[in-house]
């Protein structure tokens, strides 16, 4: 874990140690990398070479001109695997984190392997629900402080351009999504802050898409229900082909 220079800017980075094929994990909003590291990160430290890396104004990385705008985040998340990883990886990001993945596959397909996206939504019109006003308190600055570079009254500013950016972004189309062709697993709660519909249109849209749906949990299914995501995640992983065209009639005999 140390600061990297990526191209021009203090990035906090984390690579972890067991070998296999490089994974970048992708945090959510108004997170970090760490907050993976208990519910995310057992599911594929043992397959995989990891990495993760807190993006602009986030965690231990401070911000610069630009942030939170998702092209920004997708060019930022391109130079990671470009200058650090330097070669395709697999994709795992949560909420943004997942928006980002399909975002760098649509522009860099020769970057992605495989993705994983939980509690994603691939456009901002997705009746998405925010929550009502955002009250920051000293105590979150602190909190914000014992990480960042930045001063702690840049918390504020952070949230307010979050919701500014969540407000009118991401604007992926069904169209640029049938063009991923990589396996991507869509993992969503039941109880989402957006149409539960958007996360099967956004299943279907993908030529080699996989669907999970986590009853009784809300945005953060890493958090609430990691016993159920952590074993559809492996499975994943073993089972990358291609889906098939469903038969109901298969293997029924005696079942």
């Amino acid at each position: 874990m140390s600061y990297i220079n990526l191209r021009g800017h203090q990035t906090w980075s984390v690579e972890y140690p067991n070998k296999g094929e490089p994974l970048l994990l992708l945090h959510g909003g108004l997170s970090a990398t760490e907050n993976f590291d208990y519910h995310i990160l057992p599911a594929v430290e043992d397959r995989f070479h990891v990495y993760g890396y807190d993006r602009t104004a986030h965690g231990r990385t401070g911000i610069r001109e630009g942030f939170y705008h998702f092209e920004f985040q997708r060019d930022e998340a391109i130079a990671y695997l470009e200058d650090v990883i330097a070669e395709p990886a697999h994709l795992l990001g949560h909420s943004d984190g997942g928006i980002i993945a399909l975002l760098v596959a649509i522009a860099r397909p020769d970057l992605v392997l495989s993705i994983i996206a939980t509690g994603t939504n691939y456009t901002w019109d997705a009746e998405l629900t925010l929550g009502g006003e955002v009250i920051v308190t000293d105590e979150n600055r602190a909190e914000f402080a014992e990480r960042s570079p930045d001063s702690p009254e840049m918390l504020d500013l952070i949230i307010q351009k979050a919701h500014e950016v969540w407000a009118t972004e991401p604007n992926m189309t069904i169209e640029q999504l049938s063009t991923i062709t990589c396996p991507v697993l869509v993992v969503n709660g039941d109880d989402e802050p957006f149409n539960p519909h958007h996360g099967v249109d956004l299943f279907q849209a993908l030529p080699n898409g996989r669907l999970a749906i986590i009853p009784g949990s809300p945005h953060a299914t890493h958090k609430v229900k990691p016993h159920l995501l952590i074993p559809i995640i492996k499975d994943f992983y073993d089972h990358p082909e291609p889906r098939g065209e469903s038969d109901p009639f298969q293997e029924i005999n005696g079942d």
